[in-house]
């Protein structure tokens, strides 16, 4: 299997990279050499795993956030290209144009019909600045719930892969109605009578990441995040700059295991050992097959129950628990 390159690499991996680093050069001398080195590249491989275990067991917040930024993290073309066949690209919102930072269609996964809705951040220069890095305009949102809205009237699930670091705000995107849009998208997709899959597989900033986030199920991979702000923005509205971007990453609770443990999300999806960007096609097939059950469970539910479904699993969000000191305030018990 050829091995990741290890350039572009975080500075927590440094670890890592130094022993990829050496495995690849003792490959290349026993291959240009005909000298059997199996033994000390075995030795080397056990270590770097060990390294990965270790390293990305316990990632920080602000390390899980940079973990999904990762330039080599695989993307929602990569999952299309890894994960579905037969994908047949849609275009248009049939107001204004085409915005490429979405990409819609379908095809197949496994055995079901299928419509894929996901941001798309771009490749290379050029892609990623037409793409504006994956920070979608009205129209882009317009072509997403046009799409999804065809799916419906065929009948065929619905699967979004949400990778942004939130909508576009420039003042050409907020005249065009962004707000509005997404706003929308949400009330749309909440009585789609669908199943609706909706998958974090890197950034999930704010309304960009809602405009196509409502869903019966919601998964984020291992090593994403979910949150309304990102850290830098929240560190700049509560410390008026960008320093404290590590503390304002643990306080938003962003990571995948903060927002289990509050009932936001249906399931972790495990990343490959080192994250995603190591091995994408075994990230692939773990997201498929956790697609392919949750799909085959929702494909036995009714329209109504899909919506009804979808409706508490939202307003499940704004249950909250009073604490002590609040009801002895109430009571009076607690006045001075």
């Amino acid at each position: 299997m050829p091995q990741p390159s290890i350039r572009n690499g975080l500075d927590f991996e440094a670890p890592i990279l130094e022993l990829e680093k050496k495995i690849e050069e003792l490959r290349t001398f026993s291959k240009t050499t005909q000298v059997d080195l199996s033994d000390q590249i075995e030795k080397l491989i056990a270590r770097s795993n060990e390294k990965k275990r270790a390293i990305f067991s316990k990632l920080t917040p602000w390390q899980t956030v940079m973990t999904a930024r990762h330039p080599r993290r695989p993307l929602t073309s990569d999952y299309v290209g890894l994960m579905i066949e037969d994908f047949l690209e849609l275009y248009g919102d049939r107001a204004f144009r085409d915005d490429p930072s979405i990409l819609t269609g379908f095809g197949k996964l496994g055995d079901h019909r299928v419509c894929v809705v996901g941001h798309r951040k771009g490749k290379d220069t050029s892609e990623k600045l037409s793409c504006f890095f994956g920070c979608s305009h009205p129209e882009g949102y317009r072509k997403a719930l046009l799409k999804m809205q065809l799916a419906e009237k065929f009948g065929v699930p619905i699967i979004t892969l949400i990778n942004t670091p939130g909508a576009y705000p420039g003042i050409g995107a907020e005249e065009r109605g962004q707000a509005f849009v997404i706003a929308k998208n949400l009330m749309e997709m909440a009585r789609l009578r669908v199943p609706v899959l909706c998958v974090i597989i890197g950034e999930g900033g704010s309304g960009g990441a809602l405009g196509i986030g409502v869903g019966n199920r919601l998964l984020m991979l291992e090593h994403s995040y979910y949150s309304v702000i990102s850290p830098e923005g929240c560190s700049a509205i509560l410390w008026k700059n960008s320093d404290f971007k590590e503390r304002a990453a643990e306080i938003l609770k962003l990571t995948a295991v903060d927002l289990k443990n509050l009932g936001i999300l249906d399931e972790i999806v495990p990343e490959p050992l080192g994250g995603a960007h190591r091995d994408p096609g075994s990230m692939a097939r773990a997201l498929r097959d956790a697609l392919l059950t949750h799909l085959r469970v929702l494909e036995k539910l009714s329209g109504d129950e899909l919506v009804r479904q979808r409706y508490e699993k939202l307003k499940g969000m704004g249950i909250f628990q009073e604490t002590v000191a609040q009801e002895l305030a109430a009571s009076g018990t607690g006045r001075s």
